[in-house]
Parts: C-alpha cells; structure tokens; sequence
C-alpha cells in the first residue's frame, strides 16, 4: 500500500466512522469497536446499500493494518456509504490533498530548498565590502610611512568619515557600499581626490604626488640641513646619470631641458617654482629615472 493509499484509506474510515455516529452513538474510535457496535454497523450498511461486510474483514482491515488495500468492490461499498459513487469518486475529491506526512515533508522541503535563498539574501545584505589602500610617493616609489596621511571618505548625503593610515602605509574600509570616493591630505604630498569601485580594488596602491615645495620649506625653516641634504642625495639616487629631464610649457610652446643636476636643485631649492612643479611622465630603467616630463603649473 502506498503512502497516497493509506491516506485515503484511513481518511475513508474517519468518513465510515462520521456517517454511522450521525444515527448510532458511539464515542470509540473505530478501531476500537467490538462486537455489539460491529453488528450496528453491519446493519446499518445493508439497511442503506442491501449489503454487508464480514466481522473477519472488519477485523482484518479496520483493527488491523492491513499491507494492502481491500478489494475494489468493498471500496466502492464503504464510499458510497459515504456519499460518494465509488472509490475513484471518493480518490477524485480527497485524492489531490495531501497526507499530513506528505504535507510536513514538503514543507521541510520547501524550507530546505528555500534556506540556502534567504541565507544569501541576508548574507547580501549584512556583507560590507572591504577596500584597502597603501600610499606610495610617485617619484620615490616608496611607502608612504614616516607621515600619517589624513583620509576623508565621501558619502552622499552623510558626513564625511575621518580616518588616518597606520605605520604600514595603508588603511582598510568595510562599507556595504560597491564605490568608495575619499579625499587623501598629506603635509608633503598634493591633496587628490580617489574614486574607486570595489571590482577594481586588486588594485590596493594609490600613488601620490609630491609636494617638494612644502617638503623643503619644513626643512628650510626648521633648520633640519641634516635632512635636507638627505633628500637631496635620495633625488639625486633616484635618476641615472645621464638622465634628460623636459619641462614642457603650456600651449606647446617649446622644451626646456635639464640635468639630473639641475633638476636636483631646483627640487631642493623653497621657491615658489617648486610649488607649482607637475611631473607629467618617467620613464625607469634598471630602477632608475631615465626620463622625466614635468611642467610648472
């Protein structure tokens, strides 16, 4: 017997029960029926339909439980007791409801096919993205870690999230935001504004542009030659010796060019020039600058 067919079985006992307790009072379920209510019952039925169901069968398909169904032409006696036509008429009104095993175990299904949904659903919207940032200074190609950097991350319509890199050079930033827009200070660098989309973020290094100006005034007017001259030797270790400098003029003009020498000293030197110094390109071979495009602003 299928688990559908012991379905309507036992759901066409419950109908046989309902039918004969309207006339005959009985509290007993009707497995637990005996003798006497048996004999009702038989009488009943032939009373309504001229036929009858042995004591043997009762015993054998409603006390017990049976591992087939009855016969064919007993299922059409007991549903039409119940006012249907025949067993296919009772199968054709209760046959599309499910069984509550069935029922309980669709539902687990459903839960369980539907789990994995809401999890990555609520997982979606409580995951932030992580966006990590290292500063390297453009013309050293070195880590920005001796001067802390000020970040000002950007959002619309909130203010603005004020953060500082550590020693290594770098910050991080968990936003359930896809773009990350800040604004990045620093005393001996040019302010930029960086935008950035997290598919991009394997991208971690974000140079800098330097601010020699503000860089040799410090050293100027704190009197620090010991680092002044330290960077004038760490410029002059960055270029090739016969490294060809080009300061471009606006409006094509026309090209001026430097030595490494030159260059050097006009990058160590405080004047407003320096100030308004743009490095357009390098070109490096074997680590060094062999080339290098720049022009006063």
């Amino acid at each position: 017997m299928t688990s559908e067919e012991k379905y309507l079985f036992e759901l066409l006992k419950k109908r046989v029960f309902n039918t004969f307790s309207a006339n005959y009072s009985t509290m007993e379920a009707i497995e637990d029926w005996k003798g006497e209510t048996i004999v009702a019952f038989q009488e009943d039925l032939f009373e309504r339909l001229r036929a009858k169901v042995s004591e043997k069968w009762f015993y054998t398909y409603i006390k017990n439980t049976p591992e087939k169904l009855p016969r064919i032409d007993i299922l059409n006696l007991l549903s039409n007791y119940v006012g249907h036509d025949n067993w296919n008429a009772f199968k054709m009104v209760h046959g599309k409801k499910e069984s509550p095993a069935k029922k309980h175990s669709k539902k687990w299904f459903w839960l369980l096919l539907l789990l994995p949904i809401v999890l990555f659903a609520l997982n979606a919207l409580n995951t932030k993205n992580t966006f990590e940032f290292c500063f390297v200074d453009d013309i050293k190609n070195e880590a920005i870690t001796k001067t802390s950097i000020d970040i000002k991350v950007l959002h619309d319509n909130e203010s603005p999230i004020h953060l500082k890199t550590g020693d290594s050079g770098c910050f991080s930033l968990k936003t359930k935001k896809d773009v990350i827009r800040f604004v990045v200070q620093s005393p001996y660098h040019k302010t930029d504004t960086i935008v950035r989309h997290i598919s991009s973020n394997n991208n971690q290094i974000v140079k800098l542009k330097p601010d020699d100006y503000a860089l040799m005034l410090h050293y100027y007017t704190s009197g620090n030659i010991k680092e002044w001259k330290r960077h004038k030797q760490q410029l002059s270790n960055l270029f090739a010796d016969n490294a060809t400098i080009y300061r471009l003029f606006k409006n094509n003009i026309g090209v001026e060019i430097y030595s490494k020498e030159e260059f050097i000293r006009t990058l160590t030197i405080p004047t407003k020039a320096l100030k308004h110094i743009e490095i357009l390109d390098k070109t490096l071979e074997d680590g060094k600058i062999i080339t290098l495009k720049f022009m006063m602003k």
